[in-house]
């Protein structure tokens, strides 16, 4: 969206619809007049900033800095989600935010990152990035830490380097996943996720392990978990081998798996949820309209990214660097793709 200037084009109802406030008060944040709390008038300059509108002069600031954020491709709807989020966030604290998108061919983290450090960031948040990579050097990010440059990393975990980690619990995640298969009566519950070399994946692994053994006494699950790709395509192949081995409850690691699950069901003659339940991860914003809606595990993607910031902007204040993880609770979401099982149905 172009940006306008607000006092010419914008109708103070809609900034104050977006603000939660009175016109009367937007037009006082407008003007500079005093009378507003602190509080509110951020929440006016942010309802512009939000709808693409310029502030008046008077009300500009001076950025307090450039900060990188480096996410993987777009197509997966978590990603701008989680972009947008932390873009926001870095917005409220005076700082202007870098995007580095990778796509399929395109620039490499490295490359994004030397990019960055010569623009003269202030500090880099990496999301899903190397980081989650247990096949990929991790010196690239020391090296970052030793020349003091502070850096936030989300959704991966490495002991290696020296920098808070931001990160969902995954095995939880799994845990609620198959609970809520399990308490609608599937015994045969399959684990559909991506390649095995990246954290999130060897969690939700281990979550998958435990739960089957606390819920249901099976000790030997290896052939109730398919490994692929992250997207559509890979959940279709991955939940077709789990249904074709019997599985009639399937708890996907991305949202856009259990959408690749729901047709795969569907290409084998099953109802989705009458034959086979199927869970998702993530919640993206397009999830609930999906047919039918889907049940999903939610990633805590606001309060993911609120802490990210919050964590580098503490490290640019001179708070010590260190290796910490932050881990975020998950919330299950049911909607429409999850129902009885056959134990229920004898």
């Amino acid at each position: 969206m172009s940006k306008v200037t607000v006092m010419n084009n914008a109708r103070l109802a809609d900034i104050a619809a977006q603000a939660g406030v009175s016109e009367a008060t937007v037009s006082r944040v407008l003007n500079g007049k005093a009378g507003v709390s602190a509080a509110t008038r951020q929440a006016v300059l942010t309802a512009l900033d939000l709808m693409g509108y310029e502030r008046p002069q008077r009300l500009r600031q001076r950025s307090n800095g450039l900060i990188g954020l480096v996410t993987p491709e777009l197509d997966n709807p978590i990603f701008p989600a989680f972009a947008q989020a932390i873009e926001r966030a870095l917005t409220q604290h005076g700082y202007t935010p870098i995007l580095c998108t990778q796509i399929p061919g395109g620039a490499p983290e490295d490359e994004f990152t030397e990019m960055l450090i010569d623009r003269g960031v202030s500090g880099i948040v990496f999301v899903s990035g190397l980081h989650a990579d247990i096949t990929a050097r991790m010196d690239r990010y020391t090296r970052l830490t030793d020349r003091g440059l502070p850096i936030v990393l989300v959704d991966g975990y490495n002991e290696a380097i020296p920098a808070p980690f931001i990160s969902p619990d995954d095995r939880l995640a799994t845990r609620l996943a198959v609970q809520h298969l399990v308490d609608l009566g599937h015994e045969r519950v399959g684990l559909a996720l991506g390649q095995r070399r990246f954290v999130p994946v060897i969690r939700k692994i281990e979550g998958f392990r435990q739960s089957m053994a606390q819920l249901l006494g099976a000790t030997d699950v290896s052939d109730l978990i398919q490994h692929s790709l992250f997207t559509v395509e890979g959940g279709q192949a991955a939940a077709g081998a789990l249904i074709d081995r019997g599985c009639t409850g399937l708890f996907c690691a991305s949202d856009l798996m259990a959408l690749g699950a729901i047709r795969a069901a569907r290409e084998r003659g099953r109802s989705v949820p009458g034959d086979v339940s199927v869970v998702g991860f993530d919640d993206s914003p397009l999830i609930p309209f999906t047919d039918p809606p889907l049940t999903t595990v939610r990633k805590p993607i606001a309060a993911m990214a609120s802490a990210a910031v919050e964590t580098l902007v503490e490290l640019i204040g001179g708070t010590p660097a260190k290796n910490t993880e932050l881990v975020f609770q998950p919330e299950l979401v049911v909607r429409g793709s999850t129902g009885s099982g056959p134990l229920v149905n004898r």
